[in-house]
């Protein structure tokens, strides 16, 4: 049966020999790029056009058509190509043609095996603007190949798609394919006629769900890209952002100098078996930055097969819908139970369409529980969660790692599947431990006193966790508590002594700390500003500085409140971080004045909540936090680890 596609949905490749056909309403540019497993195309030798229509395992059209054959052999690409996209560009170059894709019928592109069986299949919707267009991505994810529906738009036509594949020189390969697609112009195939075969195949993709609200700082989650996140990685550095901002799931990149070690591989699969998942086989120069590339991966696949079992559940919905509606418009079907029948035959096609969306998402969900099961007894600390036995031979590292995890997300179609939340480092947005009233799954979560505890011993955890997975001397943290509220969730702190002084109370202990950090602040971004970084005041702090407030807006005046906004602004850049733990409520009588400083932050909740928007595929992701289980001692061992390391360092 065929797979009839919706932007973001993937499907697995039942054999390596395709064909890709493409059937436009005007002469496109038909082209193809090879990707490495982040999607780079490293060259102008990677990319099958016009003017070079031939690559290994790949051959495109030599001139613009209305209609288009591909061919793909995916055993015959190097095995450095992880990602086979496949292009689609206006070619009309008079005023006369179209500029974009919005003035023409949507293009249409399916995946068939060599005898034309049709496996997958895709119409690009929504294009407005764009003149040219990622139809599709070929592309490996651990041993086999899948077909994913990508339908990415660029108004900045051909060039602006390659630089966005990280193509070297993008502009001039551009110019170099309309070159040679310029004089076979006049050749081109002329327009088919629609495209109706087995009905009209255009649908339209649901609006993406609004997550609820997430007040000042949820992730919006990459795919994407969430992708994109990606609630996943809400700082920007490659995952999900704000909702109506951009959003980038491509894998973030380091540059070394040494080569990679080789990622693990998987023994060979049982035939008809999927490949054994191996932690640490993602792309990667080190171990730490091929789980943390894993573990996106997995955010992405989980974000991709929910998205289309939701679709085509909704799908299944709207055609019995549809079905029934037109059997009883029909006067004739309402005589001799002629109308029962086609409402029982419209409902028996919906439950075998659910059935089929359901079978998918079990099988894409037990590949993923497999890779869940051995990916994250392999996670090094900063990725693991507190019960991991690793914590139990912790060391203090000699280096930064690239992300540390905050909490766990989850969606309601998988709910045993928990992928890591992981938060690059250094912090770029600051943190908002909520302790007003929440959508609490367990309907806890009441009294306001307990709010607030759980939200500092949330906070006193994310804090450990941050100092546990820096260097000695190099992460610094701050706590002001006015009321001295939360003496007894912040005794693991000042038991050990890893702060860097005892927690400020009162207005005059707020404005002291306020006015050092800011201060560091101003100094920090002159010596940057003026290319003087050497000649900060000697026995400046350099190391990251956090920055908990409990109980915000408690103690803090008009000149407080602004000094705290500077820090949420200005600090990140320079290595000063907020981790507010407040209920917003409290603090409606500021009005609009706080509502920047809401927005700043990154929110996260003491307790499992569906509050993580997902704008790419309208998820809203449940987020636990990452607590430290009742009754152990691993906190205490760990931050006295820390402190032990400090003391060295400092003497």
């Amino acid at each position: 049966m065929t797979a009839e596609l919706v932007r973001g949905q993937n499907h697995p490749l039942p054999q390596v020999r395709l064909e890709i056909r493409v059937s436009a309403g005007t002469p496109v540019v038909a082209a193809a790029t090879l990707g490495d497993e982040n999607g780079t195309v490293h060259g102008a030798e990677w990319v099958a056009h016009p003017g070079t229509p031939a690559l290994p395992g790949l051959e495109v059209s030599r001139q613009a058509a209305a209609d288009h054959r591909l061919a793909v052999d995916l055993d015959a690409v190097p095995d450095a190509v992880h990602r086979v996209s496949v292009l689609l560009a206006l070619a009309s170059a008079d005023a006369a043609g179209p500029f974009r894709f919005g003035a023409v019928a949507a293009p249409f592109v399916a995946v068939t095996g060599l005898d034309g069986t049709e496996v997958a299949s895709y119409t690009i919707t929504g294009l407005e603007a764009e003149s040219a267009v990622v139809a599709l991505e070929l592309y490996r994810r651990q041993g086999a190949w899948k077909v994913r529906a990508v339908g990415q738009g660029y108004a900045g036509g051909l060039a602006e798609l390659l630089a966005d594949q990280g193509l070297p020189q993008a502009h001039r390969l551009a110019g170099t394919v309309q070159e040679a697609v310029a004089g076979g112009l006049a050749r081109s195939v002329s327009a088919p006629s629609p495209h109706t075969a087995d009905g009209d195949r255009t649908r339209q993709t649901a609006a993406p769900a609004l997550g609820p609200d997430h007040g000042a700082g949820a992730p919006q989650v990459t795919p994407g890209p969430v992708p994109a996140a990606s609630p996943y990685d809400p700082q920007g550095a490659g995952g999900p952002q704000m909702p109506g901002g951009p959003i980038d799931y491509s894998h973030p990149r380091r540059q070394h100098a040494a080569p990679p070690a080789p990622a693990p591989t998987a023994p060979p699969a049982a035939p008809g078996q999927p490949a054994q998942p191996v932690a640490g086989d993602a792309t990667g120069w080190s171990m730490d930055e091929r789980l943390y590339n894993q573990v996106w991966g997995m955010f992405e696949d989980l974000a991709r097969t929910a998205a289309a079992y939701r679709s085509a559940v909704d799908f299944a919905e709207s055609r019995m819908e549809k079905e029934i509606d037109q059997a009883l418009s029909d006067p004739r079907s309402r005589i001799g139970g002629q109308g029962d029948a086609a409402r029982e035959a419209a409902r028996a096609r919906h439950a075998q369409l659910v059935a089929q969306a359901r079978e998918a998402l079990d099988r894409d969900l037990a590949q993923l529980a497999a890779e869940a099961a051995v990916v994250e007894p392999a996670l090094p600390a900063a990725y693991a969660r507190w019960d991991n036995p690793v914590w139990h031979a912790y060391r203090v590292p000699m280096e930064i790692p690239m992300a540390v995890r905050l909490g766990d997300l989850r969606l309601p179609e998988a709910d045993r599947i928990r992928i890591p939340m992981l938060v690059r480092l250094p912090l770029e947005r600051g943190l908002w431990i909520d302790s007003g009233r929440s959508g609490s799954l367990d309907g806890s979560f009441a009294d306001s006193h307990e709010r607030g505890r759980l939200a500092l011993e949330t906070a006193v955890a994310h804090a450990a966790r941050l100092l546990a997975v820096y260097p000695a001397g190099e992460f610094t943290v701050h706590v002001i508590d006015p009321a001295g509220a939360g003496t007894p969730a912040l005794a693991p702190l000042v038991r050990t002594g890893v702060l860097a002084a005892p927690p400020a109370l009162g207005a005059a202990g707020t404005a002291d700390v306020l006015a050092r950090l800011t201060q560091r602040v101003d100094l920090v971004q002159m010596a940057l500003r003026g290319g003087a970084a050497d000649a900060l005041p000697p026995g400046l702090d350099t190391s990251q500085q956090l920055l908990i407030v409990n109980d915000f807006p408690h103690g803090f005046d008009d000149r407080a409140v602004n000094q705290l906004r500077y820090l949420a602004d200005e600090g990140p850049a320079v290595g000063v971080h907020l981790m507010l733990v407040a209920d917003r409520e409290e603090s409606a009588g500021y009005g609009p004045l706080l509502d920047p400083l809401w927005r700043s932050l990154l929110r996260l909740t003491p307790v499992a909540d569906d509050h993580l928007a997902d704008p790419w595929v309208g998820h809203a992701w449940t987020y636990e936090p990452s607590l430290v289980p009742p009754g152990s001692q691993v906190l205490h061992q760990v931050l006295t680890t820390v402190a032990a390391a400090r003391h060295s360092w400092n003497r």
